[in-house]
């Protein structure tokens, strides 16, 4: 029996056949069937092959090819077939080896390219396949966005979105007709895109300002600790410097706070660690000591945000920072720079007896330092090395983003 002719599926762009290699037009035009979208279908001459116009049902033009006699299929797909487009489906339901793809420069990579920008640690998503509120997070915490949009979120409803969330730290581009010779590229600020119309055919890019923090959700306070890392304003560019939420939540546990205890939180960064512990310790109080003045000025305001009036902000380096404070029962000391050492011994020796000092630290050079300090004050130290990874939806299929290794050290003060 012979072998059944593979289904050619080619990218095509707004320029039609002129923008196609030789053989992929040999391909078109040696067709006995093509299938593909009708605006795909209208850029391309008539050949004398039948012709399929695929909606957004796929399962008919699946069954349209499989109950085709044996000849030359083609279907034809905007830009990148496997960028959100059919081959990455008829792939699923008629395997690897039924099809070859001749892919045409994606309209992201097209946009992208237009308005002169790197994509690729951008988030990019298609809004037709769901609605932009359920990717709001992943856009909030971005550095650039690519959204496919659609019929029912059109740039202007993107953008009244984004700012009805106080996702305003956005700049955006809209390219319309990427391609043909009416395209067009509009750079303006969110609030101007949703005062404008577009057409249907466009890519809307998104860029955060330079130097701006995120605009944290609203779902403060919901959870005694481990809150999600968006909910905290953070400071840019120095974003991932908080502690994330998993790191956080085992940090607490192991501090063992009460009700009343009296905690140090060293190098708070944004305070992320002091807001959770003034939550858990309502009747004591929390000290957050950092020598960076932003980062001071968003350990109040998040403290604020929390509504934690026993948060103590301190501006200062440590360890003279904590010189006139009273002794803490937990200590918690995050960073990453060198003689972090130095710090846990001089913040240990501080603890009373049953005292508990926990730190986190990326390198393992500060870790076996570290390590070596408490060892000395005693022998109980607990170490981990903890791997995060994080699923997230990426061209609509669950990826998992790994966290950079985090090392964290418990030690109780003996008696």
């Amino acid at each position: 029996m012979a072998e059944a002719k593979k289904i050619q599926i080619i990218g095509i762009g707004e320029d039609g056949m002129g923008g196609l290699t030789d053989s992929a037009r040999r391909l078109i035009e040696d067709a006995d069937l093509i299938l593909g979208e009708g605006h795909c279908l209208a850029l391309v001459p008539d050949t004398g092959a039948a012709r399929f116009v695929v909606g957004t049902n796929l399962d008919e033009a699946l069954t349209r090819i499989e109950d085709s006699p044996a000849g030359n299929t083609v279907v034809l797909a905007s830009g990148d077939p496997l960028f959100y487009g059919v081959a990455r489906y008829l792939s699923d339901k008629l395997g690897k080896n039924r099809f070859e793809v001749i892919p045409h420069v994606s309209s992201m990579q097209l946009a992208f390219a237009r308005v002169k920008e790197s994509w690729e640690e951008a988030f990019l998503t298609n809004l037709a396949s769901h609605g932009v509120e359920s990717v709001l997070e992943a856009i909030r915490t971005a550095e650039k966005v690519g959204l496919f949009t659609s019929d029912s979120y059109p740039p202007p409803v993107v953008a009244r979105i984004l700012l009805d969330n106080g996702l305003d730290y956005f700049t955006a581009y809209v390219c319309e007709n990427l391609g043909s010779p009416d395209e067009r590229v509009t750079h303006d600020e969110l609030a101007e895109i949703a005062e404008q119309q577009f057409a249907s055919l466009n890519v809307m890019i998104l860029v955060r300002k330079p130097h701006m923090p995120d605009r944290p959700s609203e779902s403060v306070g919901r959870r005694l600790f481990g809150n999600p890392d968006e909910v905290f304003l953070q400071s840019k560019p120095k974003r991932g410097l908080l502690t994330p939420a998993e790191i956080r939540t085992m940090a607490l546990a192991e501090m063992d706070l009460g009700p009343a205890s009296v905690v140090w939180d060293v190098g708070a960064g944004s305070g992320s660690v002091a807001v959770e512990a003034a939550q858990i310790c309502t009747s004591g109080t929390i000290y957050a000591i950092e020598m960076d003045p932003e980062d001071h000025q968003l350990i109040v305001e998040n403290a604020k945000r929390f509504k934690v009036m026993n948060l103590v902000p301190i501006l200062g380096r440590a360890p003279e920072a904590w010189r006139d404070l009273p002794d803490p029962d937990a200590v918690f000391i995050g960073g990453s720079g060198r003689g972090i050492w130095r710090l846990v011994d001089a913040a240990f020796r501080r603890l009373p007896s049953g005292g508990r000092l926990v730190a986190t630290m990326g390198s393992i050079d500060n870790l076996a330092e570290v390590h070596r300090v408490l060892r000395g004050h005693g022998p109980d130290v607990k170490v981990w090395m903890i791997n995060v990874a994080r699923g997230n939806y990426q061209l609509e299929r669950v990826r998992f983003e790994s966290l950079n290794p985090i090392f964290l050290v418990s030690v109780a003060k003996p008696s």
